[in-house]
């Protein structure tokens, strides 16, 4: 049985997603190993307070070549001080970045499997999305839209201040995307916000068209209607 592209295309990303996840497990394995070992080091490095203070040495006090110094001045190792001297720290640039790459295949991985979700929840072929637009300013102020199609309610959005400041400075918002037989359906689109003089404003727009095969694109525009001094709604065909 042929298999479908989105099926051969979801069987590709399970597989990917399964490789990151394991080279994920593969870094945190790396990275806690290098963590104790540089936690080692530093606390070797720092001196331990319960330790007797050291009486330092006169500075006349010769220290011969085995490290042991004359009466009076504290034994002194010079083959462990030469060796604490000389320590490195683990460099962990390397792994630094190995994680940041990781980070970024998760983010275009993530991206990747919401394109499969989109394509798998709503195919070319029965797709319909609908698409807010505003050029306004003086005589309308968006709250809220509420969209039906063939009477029955599928979307109703309520608008913060900064989305609706947002479709004024020229923004485009995908309000709803489903699925639609071939043939003819019904949209209707009711606005609710503050028109002129701050009272409020509700109108409505529909339009009727036809579902081909294919995906179908719809555009609620609204615009100021200078001569009437009032705002204009309509429903755009993307053909």
């Amino acid at each position: 049985m042929q298999q479908s592209p989105a099926f051969s295309t979801g069987k590709h990303m399970i597989k990917r997603t399964t490789a990151l996840l394991a080279l994920m497990l593969t870094v945190a394995c790396w990275v806690t190993p290098a963590q104790a070992q540089v936690q080692e080091q530093r606390a070797a490095q720092q001196p331990d307070s319960r330790t007797e203070p050291v009486v330092a040495a006169p500075a006349d006090a010769a220290v011969d070549s085995a490290g042991v110094a004359p009466p009076g001045g504290a034994p002194v190792d010079a083959t462990a001080a030469s060796e604490s001297s000389t320590a490195a720290p683990v460099d962990t640039r390397g792994l630094d970045e190995q994680i940041q790459s990781l980070k970024k295949d998760v983010v275009d991985l993530n991206k990747d499997l919401f394109v499969l979700e989109e394509e798998l929840l709503f195919p070319a072929n029965t797709q319909v999305a609908v698409f807010v637009s505003m050029d306004v300013g003086e005589f309308f102020a968006l709250d809220s839209v509420q969209l039906k199609i063939d009477n029955r309610e599928v979307s109703n959005y309520l608008y913060t201040p900064r989305e609706a400041e947002a479709l004024l400075k020229g923004g485009v918002q995908r309000i709803y995307v489903g699925n639609l037989k071939v043939g003819k359906h019904e949209l209707v689109a009711l606005f609710a916000g503050k028109g002129p003089n701050q009272r409020d404003y509700r109108r409505g727009a529909n339009l009727r068209f036809e579902k081909s095969v294919g995906a179908k694109y719809l555009e609620l525009k609204i615009t100021d209607r200078q001569r009437r001094a009032q705002p204009e709604f309509a429903i755009r065909d993307w053909e």
